[in-house]
């Protein structure tokens, strides 16, 4: 049936037919419906990511380090037990990286604040607390930079500051080492390595795997209920599978886009702290990666109340110290 209305204008009579324009109205309202749905089901499919707790408590959301790692030490040790604290915690692993697998994924930070807004629309979260590990504190800090409104407070947990200088800590602390040892040979290597060029991916590596070979990522004395938490390490499988995989697109792809190992996170940081955005820090004493001189640094601009530097602690605070760590997080977010 023919559905007409008519109305007059400028003496002349219009007949409009009202029936093809609801159905185009229709069509595009089940289109746009549809094209909402895929684009959520295929961030869905290449995002990993899982909650604890209750979506009315305060909301933060964890940035694993990297970049090529993944969030499984955070998820299987410590993310229920902040939940339990009265967070609603987030967990996800960055595009392309971990268990999120996308052989297109662009590896800038554009595309890895595309998919943190996602989070923040998928669960309609005006505000969250970034909890930015190691590399993640550089992305966490990045985007309260860009998104200062959508943050209610910013936790650097073992993260640098500048990362040229944590490479300098590195082989610095390797050299000391392999003088009381009196090894001419991987004195020699890091003689190499310091010869190498500072901005290139390669002398970042080699950094790094100098810092895992002589144990900066681990304290030399464990505390009881941090050996409890590293046993499961050994039992649980996918914490098992998932603690010591790495992947290396992210790392290149980050270097050749972004130049991550040359950043220096000071001026972005002194730019959130006169927005009086909160921002705190948790580090472990031990962590080798990091001088004492550089977490006093850090201290001193975003106040020392802000900041914890723990004793029997190195790179993952949030299973070397676990109970501290929520306990502190407690205190300062609410």
């Amino acid at each position: 049936m023919m559905i007409r209305r008519g109305f007059k204008l400028s003496s002349k009579i219009f007949l409009i037919n009202w029936q093809p324009l609801y159905q185009n109205l229709m069509k595009t309202i089940v289109l746009f419906g549809y094209f909402w749905l895929v684009c959520n089901q295929i961030f869905a499919q290449n995002i990993y990511l899982k909650t604890f707790g209750k979506s009315t408590h305060p909301a933060m959301i964890f940035l694993h380090g990297g970049p090529g790692y993944n969030s499984a030490n955070f998820e299987y040790t410590t993310a229920q037990k902040l939940a339990d604290a009265g967070f609603f915690i987030i967990v996800y692993d960055r595009r392309g990286e971990g268990r999120s697998p996308d052989a297109k994924a662009a590896f800038t930070f554009k595309e890895t604040f595309q998919d943190l807004n996602r989070i923040y629309t998928q669960y309609k979260l005006k505000q969250a607390t970034l909890l930015g590990h190691s590399f993640g504190g550089v992305v966490a800090t990045l985007f309260a930079e860009r998104y200062p409104q959508k943050i209610q407070a910013l936790v650097l947990v073992g993260a640098p500051m500048a990362l040229q200088e944590t490479f300098r800590t590195i082989l610095k602390r390797v050299k000391k080492i392999y003088q009381a040892q009196n090894d001419q040979t991987r004195l020699q290597y890091v003689d190499r390595i310091e010869q190498m060029d500072k901005k290139s991916l390669q002398y970042s590596s080699y950094c790094f795997i100098q810092a895992m070979q002589n144990g900066f990522y681990a304290p030399k004395k464990v505390t009881d209920e941090a050996k409890s938490i590293y046993v499961q390490f050994g039992t649980n499988a996918l914490l098992k599978k998932y603690a010591q995989q790495m992947s290396y697109a992210a790392p290149q792809g980050f270097w050749k886009n972004e130049q991550y190992t040359t950043l220096d996170l000071t001026k972005p940081l002194e730019r959130l702290k006169t927005k009086k955005l909160p921002i705190f820090g948790l580090y472990g004493q031990e962590d080798g990666l990091y001088s004492a001189q550089q977490v006093e640094k850090l201290a001193k601009l975003i106040g020392k109340e802000n900041l914890m530097y723990y004793e029997n602690c190195s790179h993952s605070v949030f299973i070397d110290q676990q109970s501290k760590f929520i306990q502190a997080l407690k205190k300062w977010v609410n």
